[in-house]
């Protein structure tokens, strides 16, 4: 049985080669045991109670994925943070936390989205602050539908115009903090994404051997990681 990872698709309706894809991946998991979706699947979302025909296109691939026996794991992205247990519920996914520590043959595995990692970019880890705060994100939700999705326009080019001036080490995790994070759950290897850096990173800390896979944005190709018992994680892609 094998373990796929996925992240950063950023779905939504103009990119279709992405999503036809994503569609044709998961046609491909028949016999998977297990699918964990880490963060960004959708490039945008304004809460659970909107939807429309794209969005339910999604939901009906994952309940067939999930009805032919992959059980569907979703974490929260620095896009879609407002994905919400009725979402997962309507969709067929597992909630996860902010990270999650799973057990992989003998082999702990620590899987985050990746975004926590970036602290060398402070004024990114003030908004973060924000955006995931339970009271902000409920004030958020009381907004109307058009005026989250004014609101989710504004964020997108903010966001983008800020990332214009800022280098690739600043947007990149902290090792400081990866070190952290893996003492932190006591294990040795993370998985995350967020970076769109696709690559698989070896070191030592304290005489420790440690590794750190991290997933790439589905772009021109569609990166996800694969686990099967007696086989090492392996980073792979296709072309879309």
């Amino acid at each position: 049985m094998a373990i796929y990872f996925i992240s950063d698709l950023h779905l939504e309706p103009a990119q279709k080669a992405i999503t036809d894809g994503f569609l044709s991946f998961l046609d491909s998991l028949k016999g998977a045991e297990e699918l964990y979706i880490l963060g960004d699947f959708f490039e945008v979302w304004i809460g659970d109670d909107y939807s429309n025909e794209y969005i339910e296109l999604i939901n009906q691939a994952l309940q067939q994925c999930s009805a032919r026996g992959t059980k569907i794991y979703f974490m929260h992205g620095n896009r879609d943070f407002l994905v919400g247990q009725a979402w997962c519920d309507n969709a067929h996914c597992e909630l996860l936390d902010e990270s999650k520590l799973i057990t992989l043959g003998d082999e702990s595995i620590l899987l985050i989205h990746g975004d926590s990692l970036c602290t060398d970019d402070v004024e990114y880890m003030k908004a973060r602050v924000m955006l995931r705060n339970p009271q902000w994100q409920e004030q958020l939700l009381a907004k109307s539908i058009p005026e989250r999705i004014e609101f989710a326009k504004q964020v997108r080019n903010e966001s983008k115009e800020s990332q214009k001036g800022k280098s690739y080490e600043i947007m990149d995790v902290n090792q400081e903090a990866v070190d952290k994070a893996l003492s932190e759950a006591n294990c040795a290897t993370l998985i995350h994404g967020h970076t769109h850096r696709p690559n698989i990173h070896h070191w030592e800390f304290e005489g420790e051997a440690r590794t750190r896979y991290v997933l790439g944005d589905w772009g021109d190709k569609g990166w996800f990681i694969k686990w099967q018992a007696g086989e090492e994680l392996k980073l792979e892609s296709f072309d879309l």
